[in-house]
C-alpha cells in the first residue's frame, strides 16, 4: 500500500510562487503515474497536472504555462512549482499515484492534501 504526504502550501499574493512536495513511500509500481488533483471550497475535485514515468508531463488548461510538475529520478517525490499565482488557483492540493487516463488521472492512492492560499 502507498502513502503519499503532500507539503509546502502556504498562503501567499497573487503573482506569487509556491513550490508544492509530495513523497511517496510504501509498495507502488515505479512505472505508475503521479499527478496532482485540488478542489476549491464549493467546487469539484479538479485535475491538474500527471508526469508518466518516462517523464511526459500534461497539464490542465488552467494552469499550462504557470505550473510545473516533475519527479525525481527514484519516482518517489513528486513536485509542482506554481508561479504567477492567481486567487482563482486557492484550493486544497491533493498529490496522487494511478495511471493516465482521459480525465488525466485514474487515482489509485491520494494523499492528504496541503492548503495553497492566494490573496488578492
Amino acid at each position: 500500500q502507498v502513502q503519499l504526504v503532500e507539503s509546502g502550501g502556504g498562503s501567499v499574493q497573487a503573482g506569487g510562487s509556491l513550490r508544492l512536495s509530495c513523497a511517496a513511500s510504501g509498495y507502488f509500481y515505479s512505472s505508475m503515474c503521479m499527478g496532482w488533483f485540488r478542489q476549491a471550497p464549493g467546487k469539484t475535485l479538479e485535475w491538474v497536472s500527471t508526469v508518466n514515468s518516462g517523464g511526459s508531463r500534461y497539464y490542465a488548461d488552467s494552469v499550462k504555462g504557470r505550473f510545473t510538475i516533475s519527479r525525481d529520478n527514484a519516482g518517489n517525490t513528486l513536485y509542482l512549482q506554481l508561479t504567477s499565482l492567481k486567487t482563482e488557483d486557492t484550493a486544497m492540493y491533493y498529490c496522487a499515484m494511478g495511471f493516465l487516463s482521459v480525465g488525466g488521472l485514474e487515482e489509485s492512492a491520494r494523499g492528504q492534501g496541503t492548503q495553497v492560499t492566494v490573496s488578492s
